[in-house]
């Protein structure tokens, strides 16, 4: 049985709805207007339904416009993926990896895995992108990034995950600190004092509002950034305290110092479960979680 239209249509059709607008869609494709409106026309047709209503200066999907859209995404995804993976059979190799990285593990974790896989594999540009574990998560998602790090947790069950490392959130502290010289705090004390924290949508941030939750207590917030060397500043000067992954204080200054119960973070390499990995992406997961527990 004949399809009712193809993937050239449908790439039409999502452009349109994409950029509101038959114009706007034809400078896109770098086709004629008369041509965009034809493709939907025939779309419409061959459908027997209607896909947009047609005001004088703009347009807006209907509702068999809208459950259209989301099918054809998912077409033109799978179509680009099997696309992918027909060229690789001839030895094609797609050309950059975007790996979405939360900035702790950016600065303190990631250059010389990100380095050494360059160095191995010079002909693959890396694209990276600093964002909260959560955000990342929905980028992935969305298809905005290839692979992310995230917390290994219920929230992000539904990625296909490949484990990287285990670290230990601490207390983060000024060497002056009467917390310094100690083996542990507990969460009441850490809440006793003024804090300096990332804002929402950070793991760091979230660990802290969970284990406000699990406690009862309020959290004291001084001041929120998520600059780690503006927070180490803060803190140096004894304005607050805050935590951290153990492995980011790094200078004499600071102090790290365990949670009563210590806070274990677990944190995994992620991407779109059942989704294509080119032959590149692949070679970073292989490469990361190879070379990843190497502090």
């Amino acid at each position: 049985m004949a399809l009712p239209f193809d993937l050239r249509a449908l790439r039409v059709f999502v452009t349109v709805a994409d950029r509101a607008g038959f114009s706007a869609a034809a400078r896109e494709l770098h086709v004629a207007q008369s041509a965009v409106s034809q493709t939907i026309a025939n779309l419409e047709r061959q459908l027997e339904l209607t896909l947009f209503h047609r005001h004088e200066r703009r347009i807006a999907l209907t509702p068999e416009g809208e459950a259209l859209q989301a099918h054809a995404r998912e077409l033109l995804e799978r179509a680009e993926a099997a696309h992918l993976a027909m060229r690789e059979l001839h030895g094609l190799v797609k050309g950059e990896v975007r790996i979405g990285i939360p900035s702790m593990l950016g600065s303190y974790y990631f250059p010389p895995l990100l380095m050494g896989f360059k160095a191995r594999h010079p002909g693959i540009r890396l694209t990276v992108v600093e964002s909260g574990a959560r955000r990342l998560q929905h980028m992935i998602a969305a298809g905005e990034l290839d692979l992310g790090v995230v917390i290994e947790d219920a929230q992000s069950r539904h990625l296909e995950r490949r484990h990287l490392t285990r670290e230990e959130m601490v207390v983060c502290v000024p060497r002056s600190h009467p917390f310094a010289q100690r083996s542990h705090v507990s969460a009441t004390e850490f809440f006793r004092e003024p804090l300096v924290l990332f804002q929402d949508g950070y793991f760091h941030r979230e660990f802290v509002d969970a284990l406000s939750r699990q406690t009862g207590l309020a959290a004291n917030i001084a001041f929120q950034s998520n600059l780690i060397p503006l927070t180490k500043a803060i803190v140096r000067q004894g304005f607050g305290i805050t935590t951290f992954l153990r492995r980011v204080v790094d200078e004499p200054e600071l102090a790290a110092v365990s949670f009563e119960a210590p806070a274990w973070l677990d944190l995994s390499l992620a991407w779109t479960r059942d989704a294509y990995l080119s032959r590149a992406e692949s070679a970073f997961v292989d490469y990361v979680t190879a070379h990843g527990e190497v502090s």
